[in-house]
């Protein structure tokens, strides 16, 4: 095995600290957006929203440190970043917006997830031969196609608002998404990796010079504020929602395992069986810590692979920078209202390319890993994906169905995940089928890096 550099005593401190902000910035806009969608579906006050950004900026950079540490206990040990799991999105949404659960049974499956994740951490090396190409690359599909309606509603003005469609909202949110669009086409390297930040950040200019800034959320936060466990809603336990966020942790686990081997070629470490035990522990400690602080489960971020394999630097000491930086932001909640400024249709138009990106990401892991000559898999990703984004545009379909069930079928991405799953083993059975690589080291580069999993935004 080849021994891993840890840090570079060499380095310019000025210049660890660059390449710290560069990976914080490459993250930051998908650790955003996650809070701004979920706390805007769910209803939440200026206030909480503004504690809900800073809290969750606060537990990505402590996952990330708990994810380098790399002790015997856990820790995968390498240059990785964690953020909220884009995946559980629509979850949240879902159990949020359920009578009788609401922002309380939210935390408490994500609690109970992470528990599951960090106590069976020995054995999802057994549990991910159920989750082979052909079903991640199907659920990443269907994460995508199901979240697009959310960001052209968004784009729109948002759901309810008097002036939905007006002129200057499709402005606004059809410039960004072109912006995006033109980034990615004569931009390269570190700026078209966050070309949708530079997107966010344009349309909110421009809205300024429009007028449609409300700057009371930015005026109205504190310079700095204390960690408050379960300050937005006290855990409650229901089982169909504590089920549907362990599925959700365990797709992560999966997409995180190809992070893993393709970090590992990446630094020149063979990743043993233990090595991801021990990543994974350390990803069910950091979801148990998001249902604690009251923000969301976390996962790898793979545009940062991407990042390692642009600037060359492999040590751990720059994702150390990164995490501290996060922490430190996470507790000055101005710089988490500076996001609440961007308008609604700003923020959808550059959601539509970020959610297309998820999209083009799974079908980029089904051409890769998967063989679609092969009729099986053909039915496989055609019926989760139906089933997924007809669930999506038909929510009424199980209205008659008792409440502790309609939770896990009138959620598009839990619907076509299962589909998936059960689908693979009537075509394929149980036989072990190789964990999905998030993409070869070799063939990942940084401009790739924005188009992987979720940004990821996942």
């Amino acid at each position: 095995m080849a021994s891993e550099k840890v840090l570079d005593h060499n380095r310019n401190p000025f210049k660890t600290l660059s390449l710290g902000i560069q990976h914080v910035l490459a993250m930051y806009a998908g650790a955003v957006i996650v809070p701004l969608i979920v706390g805007g579906a769910l209803k939440l006050t200026m206030d909480q929203l503004t504690y809900l950004i800073s809290i969750d900026l606060l537990a990505c950079g402590i996952a990330t440190l708990l994810q380098i540490w790399g002790n015997k206990y856990f820790g995968i040990g390498l240059p990785v970043m964690l953020g909220c799991a884009f995946q559980a999105v629509s979850p949240m949404i879902a159990i949020g917006s359920t009578q009788g659960m609401g922002l309380s049974a939210v935390y408490g499956a994500i609690l109970a997830s992470g528990l599951f994740v960090f106590l069976f951490a020995g054995l999802f090396s057994r549990l991910i031969r159920f989750f082979p190409p052909v079903v991640t690359g199907s659920v990443v599909t269907i994460i995508g196609v199901t979240l697009i309606p959310v960001a052209l509603t968004d784009l729109g003005g948002g759901q309810g608002n008097a002036e939905f469609g007006s002129p200057l909202n499709l402005m606004l949110g059809f410039g960004v998404f072109i912006f995006v669009i033109l980034m990615n086409r004569f931009a390269t390297g570190f700026v078209r990796s966050i070309s949708v930040l530079l997107g966010l950040v344009f349309g909110t200019v421009i809205a300024g010079f429009a007028g449609k800034i409300n700057w009371i959320p930015l005026e109205q936060a504190s310079w700095f504020h204390a960690v408050s466990p379960l300050h937005l809603a006290k855990p409650t336990f229901h089982l169909s929602a504590i089920l549907t966020m362990i599925l959700v942790a365990i797709v992560s686990v999966a997409e995180s395992t190809g992070v893993f081997v393709a970090l590992g070629k990446i630094v020149g470490k063979d990743i043993t069986s233990k090595d991801l035990a021990r990543g994974y522990r350390a990803e069910g400690l950091a979801i148990m810590l998001g249902g604690l602080f009251n923000s969301f489960p976390y996962t790898t971020y793979s545009q940062n692979v991407g990042l390692v394999q642009m600037s060359r630097v492999k040590t751990r000491d720059v994702i150390f920078v990164a995490g501290s930086l996060l922490v430190l932001i996470g507790f000055v909640p101005k710089i988490a209202a500076l996001t609440q400024i961007i308008p609604t249709s700003v923020l959808g138009g550059a959601m539509i390319a970020l959610f297309g990106l998820v999209v083009s990401s799974g079908i980029r892991m089904l051409g890769d890993q998967v063989d679609l000559n092969r009729y099986e898999n053909l039915l496989i990703i055609a019926c989760s994906v139906g089933m997924g984004l007809g669930v999506t545009t038909v929510p009424t379909l199980f209205n008659q169905l008792p409440s502790w069930l309609t939770i896990l079928v009138d959620n598009g991405i839990v619907a076509g995940s299962v589909t998936a799953i059960a689908l693979n083993l009537l075509f394929n059975g149980w036989r072990s089928t190789p964990v999905l690589a998030a993409h070869d080291a070799a063939d990942l580069s940084a401009d790739e890096g924005q188009s992987l999993a979720a940004h990821r935004v996942s």
